[in-house]
């Protein structure tokens, strides 16, 4: 095997999809300076793609089977701090760019744009900038006085989403019915809403929370 030129930008490319994968390395074959190196389906898979191949650039799914893709990302992370990743996602949710941002993501690119902006966004992060569009920043910028969740709120807005009642989410998740209703309030509260309805709404506007669909 040839080594690889000094001046060509190596990736790898995670997504659950096997059609967006192919569209992506198709996109990057066509673009010069660029060469996809590995492909993944899955959070293990990513991470252990990454430890082999030591790719310039990540390009990775938010929604992937197996390990949290949140989780992939803090491991490659860990594996190399200076790791350039790029998310691509259909969701535009400000706290699904948030736990990315978070988790140690450079850029954040919805998947609709993949084919105008990809290659721009890709070396952008190979420069080590961070690409995210003015739009989102402003976002991220407005959501920073806003309270979080803790992870067991999460579980309970997540069941509340399911349809389920206060009783059945003390029997899913074990604890007491008070225990139950003092989560909703807080998740009320945080979310600056005065009932269910409106807290699963703002939450799914948020990104929050997503409707199970493809990515």
């Amino acid at each position: 095997m040839e080594p690889m030129p000094e001046d060509v930008i190596t990736l790898l490319c995670v997504d659950e999809h096997r059609l967006m994968r192919e569209g992506i390395v198709r996109i990057i074959e066509l673009a010069g300076g660029l060469k996809v190196v590995a492909e993944g389906s899955s959070g293990e898979e990513a991470v252990a793609q990454f430890m082999a191949a030591k790719p310039d650039v990540t390009l990775m799914g938010l929604k992937l089977s197996g390990m949290d893709r949140l989780q992939a990302i803090h491991q490659i992370r860990h594996i190399q701090p200076d790791a350039r990743i790029v998310v691509l996602t259909m969701h535009e949710g400000d706290e699904t760019i948030c736990r990315a941002l978070k988790a140690g993501a450079m850029a954040y690119l919805l998947k609709d744009s993949v084919p105008q902006d990809l290659l721009r966004v890709i070396r952008d992060v190979h420069q080590g900038k961070r690409s995210i569009p003015p739009h989102i920043e402003a976002r991220l910028e407005s959501r920073s006085g806003q309270r979080v969740l803790t992870a067991r709120e999460l579980e309970v807005l997540e069941l509340l989403l399911q349809g389920r009642r206060n009783q059945e989410i003390s029997s899913a998740l074990d604890i007491s019915h008070n225990t139950v209703r003092a989560h909703v309030k807080n998740i009320l509260k945080k979310l600056n809403v005065h009932d269910r309805t409106a807290a699963l709404t703002e939450a799914l506007r948020r990104g929050i929370l997503h409707i199970d669909q493809s990515t």
